[in-house]
């Protein structure tokens, strides 16, 4: 292993998997993501969380997000009020440091394993932590340098008329909406007369956190560093300046799955900048990129009659995500974003936690490399801590996948299982294939081996319930027994003045 290697983490924003030609994607390819799997190791058991907030929780401290009272998220939407000028900056942030789980002093976080070892530490992006936060608290978690968002909701829109930098707001000429451009989730004729409208959107958010990277990279090469870059992309509502020329004469997409495709394509974008200036600063041998997204597919391309979304299928029939789901052919997701998995986002279907997850690391890891070992985003703490020779801190969930990426199987230990929450219940995927539901409203556990049904349909409880019960008993311990905590209800603080 490269002694102190360079670290890039690439964290997309509801990034199915199979909206990646690396993964599967028929209607475009996406060359630079490619070039990072045909130059890596592309892994095909990753999961992250059933969405966001607790996927940055869990990857940031190293813990599943089943635990009870490890952390909280807040809601999104609280920076509304310092662009209205209903709250200052200052006030913002004391509301924020006196809402739910406050750091403390012997936590350890992701960045601080790379900062502890003397190296230079960069986010650059979407915020990282819940859904409103701080510039103490992201230098709390170890990033002595932070430009982007600070606030979920903001995120929605593409145009800010402002980010922060070091924790202080920085404006962003020509960008005049306090909202941040945001459009709407479906398609209609409104809806397209407001994307194309670019009166007050001058400058699209991706392109300058791609400027931000380059700087970064520019400024640090000389000495390690530990990246992160947290995307917007593709989370929607759908905004893009261009449809990408890939996209433009494919037939078989409308206009505003044309538009979704463009923002893959900009993130792809991203990634080649990346690999070009690793290589013009002469340090792409010893820099490792890891991407991977923080939850499953989510279908943003809503249009009547054609998509329908998780909610219902074509017919107008609700899917209630136990008996029924969302699958590609049901909700007419001509993408196929979830790899042909049951369920999206939110939910505890493979289709909601199986997540694309590649690394690359030229002259350490084999080209054109395919890992069937089980991951969980809470691996990347132990992981890289790892690479870089430090040691782990103690009370953590997770396993170093080093030895996998450097091909030495007898070295791997694995997870007996993983586990993660969602909106009905937490699951827990075994090693050898098992997966475990728990539904809270119904008190009840479906059983599937995902070995022989990819796309969960046969619910086989009845059939093992020796395997239930070996499961069901690994899962309420994980849940530190309350399978409560094995949803996002458990982690969410309100804020004092809210209802």
């Amino acid at each position: 292993m490269t002694n102190n290697p360079n670290v890039i983490l690439i964290f997309a924003d509801d990034l199915g998997r199979g909206m990646l030609s690396c993964y599967g994607q028929q209607h475009f390819e996406t060359p630079n993501i490619d070039r990072l799997a045909n130059e890596g190791m592309k892994f095909n058991h990753a999961y992250g969380c059933a969405f966001c907030a607790p996927s940055r929780a869990s990857m940031l401290t190293g813990l599943h997000d089943c635990h009870e009272g490890t952390w909280t998220y807040t809601q999104g939407g609280l920076y509304h009020r310092l662009s209205a000028g209903e709250m200052t900056l200052d006030q913002v942030t004391e509301l924020l440091h006196t809402t739910g789980l406050q750091a403390g002093p012997d936590d350890v976080f992701l960045a601080q394993i790379a900062e502890h070892a003397g190296y230079t530490t960069g986010q650059i992006g979407k915020l990282e932590w819940g859904f409103a936060t701080t510039g103490e608290r992201i230098r709390r978690h170890g990033w002595q340098y932070h430009y982007g968002y600070y606030d979920h909701q903001r995120c929605h829109g593409f145009y800010p008329p402002f980010l922060f930098e070091n924790g202080q707001p920085t404006p962003i000429q020509g960008n005049t909406h306090a909202d941040c451009a945001v459009n709407l989730n479906w398609e209609s004729e409104e809806n397209m007369a407001r994307r194309r409208n670019r009166e007050g959107k001058a400058v699209y958010s991706q392109d300058i956190f791609n400027e931000k990277i380059i700087e970064f990279l520019r400024t640090y090469c000389d000495k390690p560093f530990f990246l992160y870059h947290p995307s917007q992309l593709p989370h929607g509502p759908i905004a893009i300046p261009d449809i990408h020329p890939a996209v433009k004469n494919v037939s078989a997409l409308t206009t505003y799955e044309k538009e979704y495709a463009s923002m893959i394509l900009k993130l792809d974008e991203t990634v080649g900048i990346i690999l070009d200036e690793l290589k013009r600063l002469g340090i792409d041998d010893r820099t490792m990129i890891v991407l991977c997204s923080d939850n499953g597919h989510e279908v943003y391309y809503l249009q009547e009659g054609r998509t329908s979304g998780r909610r219902q299928n074509l017919e107008g029939e609700p899917f209630d995500e136990i008996t029924t789901k969302f699958y590609s052919e049901t909700g007419g997701d001509v993408f196929n974003g979830n790899d042909g998995m049951g369920g999206l986002k939110f939910s505890s279907w493979e289709g909601g936690t199986r997540i694309p997850y590649i690394v690359r690391f030229p002259g350490t890891i084999a080209p054109d490399s395919v890992s069937n070992h089980i991951l969980a985003n809470y691996d990347l703490m132990p992981t890289l801590a790892d690479c870089i020779g430090v040691e782990l801190p103690e009370a953590k969930d997770g396993i170093s996948f080093l030895p996998t990426l450097l091909e030495q199987p007898d070295a791997q230990e694995t997870h007996e299982w993983i586990v993660y929450a969602s909106r009905l219940g937490p699951a827990l995927v075994t090693s050898d294939g098992w997966k475990l539901r728990y539904i809270n409203s119904a008190d009840t556990f479906q059983l599937y081996h995902l070995v022989n049904d990819y796309r969960e349909e046969n619910d086989v409880s009845a059939d093992y319930p020796d395997i239930v019960t070996r499961l069901s008993g690994w899962m309420l311990n994980a849940c530190d027994g309350d399978y409560q905590n094995g949803t996002p209800q458990a982690h969410f603080a309100a804020y004092p003045d809210s209802d």
